[in-house]
């Protein structure tokens, strides 16, 4: 059984480990109090499969790591030995190019980013040349990353499996000025508790990403089908299995339900950058399901130009999920919130509508002018952003 640590945006943590529950996976403890999951990281046990499946399946994180280590370390001399006892030719090839790409520290003796780095880097070194027999490493193949976490004098060493961040699923070709994350979308259908039977519309589309992550997650498509993972590239990856998974998860496609996802933009090239952007992720569920010998074809969200206070509820009730402009995309503030006054239409314009509105602007609710239900805070990368929520909807209407 492996031990497997996902990272993903700062408080969505529950979400994905819901998710990661919700795949048959138990949950595993980060660190001696048994926390089963800390600022942006999750961890759980696995089989061999969860390796590639997990990284195919989870709509929420950012990347997958498998734990090659955890151990007590107070001083460099224990941080060293502790490396240099994983069994590294296992988890490596001769040519891989070994780059420890982060270190994290908390509450730890050890403390000094860059000093634990080129220990780690040392003992990693050190260890593959005594087992192989050589001086020195050629380092001419693909890169494996390596990242190290310190948290209150106990150290993690995890090899990244993912390779790419996974919010870069494949499908989209363009994205515009500030594009939201696909798995920040991901996590907004999860804390809206979105259904595939409410309708979804997203009257700031973009290019197309909220609408895009409801489709595949409403025809249970896996987000990781048009791309490849670094998992790929190790030695005890084993592609006939990762083919058997492929083709597992390609059987849940689903194709016979009713779904009504829609999304509107003002600008032109927006909607055609959606539309785009939805056709390669359509196409990519379409190869999966040709795969395993099916020719059907997974529904396209629609994409219409319009200005959102031209805009009319098209069902009595659902959901509209936004990511509205912001300063940076505006040009300042004072444009922004001039903006957020006027989404007043919409809340008039869709009266038994659930709303949900991420955006980094602080003075969205005071411009939008009604109180929301709840704010959720979410930080992806450098950016931190509130999450709006506005539960208009019955709970017997859900």
């Amino acid at each position: 059984m492996n031990t497997l640590v996902a990272l993903c945006a700062v408080g969505a943590e529950k979400i994905l480990g819901n998710e990661i529950k919700h795949l048959g996976y138990k949950l595993a403890s980060l660190n001696a109090n048994g926390a089963k999951n800390l600022p942006g990281r999750v961890a759980f046990f696995g089989d061999q499969d969860a390796l590639y499946r997990s990284n195919l399946c989870l709509r929420t994180a950012d990347r997958v790591y498998l734990q090659l280590a955890s151990y007590s370390a107070l001083d460099f001399d224990q941080l060293y030995d502790g490396a240099y006892s994983i069994a590294w030719q296992d988890f490596l090839n001769k040519d891989s190019r070994i780059v420890v790409d982060k270190v994290r520290t908390y509450k730890s003796k050890l403390n000094s980013e860059h000093s634990i780095q080129g220990i780690v880097h040392k003992a990693i070194y050190s260890k593959l040349g005594d087992v192989w027999h050589m001086s020195s490493l050629p380092e001419s193949g693909e890169e494996s990353d390596i990242r190290v976490y310190v948290d209150e004098n106990t150290v993690q060493i995890l090899l990244d499996l993912s390779g790419l961040p996974l919010h870069k699923r494949g499908y989209r070709v363009d994205g515009g000025i500030a594009p939201l994350r696909e798995t920040t979308a991901a996590i907004l259908l999860q804390e809206m508790m979105w259904r595939r039977k409410t309708p979804l519309h997203d009257p700031f589309c973009g290019s197309g990403t909220i609408a895009i992550e409801a489709t595949l997650y409403a025809y249970n498509v896996a987000p990781g089908f048009g791309r490849r993972f670094a998992l790929e590239n190790l030695p005890f990856y084993n592609a006939d299995r990762a083919l058997e998974i492929r083709r597992r998860e390609a059987e849940q496609i689903r194709t016979d339900v009713e779904v009504r996802i829609t999304g509107s933009d003002i600008d032109a090239a927006a909607v055609e950058r959606a539309r785009k952007n939805a056709e390669y992720a359509c196409v990519m569920a379409g190869r999966a399901l040709k795969e395993i010998g099916i020719s059907k074809h997974v529904p396209r969200p629609d994409f219409v130009q319009s200005d959102f206070a031209d805009l009319a509820a098209p069902y009595e009730s659902g959901l509209l999920l936004c990511n509205p402009p912001y300063g940076e995309r505006l040009g300042n503030n004072d444009q922004a919130c001039e903006l957020y006054a006027k989404m007043d239409s919409l809340w008039l314009d869709f009266p038994n509508w659930d709303i949900g509105v991420i955006t980094s602007n602080e003075n969205f609710q005071e411009s939008f002018g009604h109180k929301t239900s709840r704010i959720k805070k979410l930080k992806a990368g450098n950016l931190d952003t509130s999450f709006y929520v506005y539960t208009r909807i019955k709970k017997e209407e859900k």
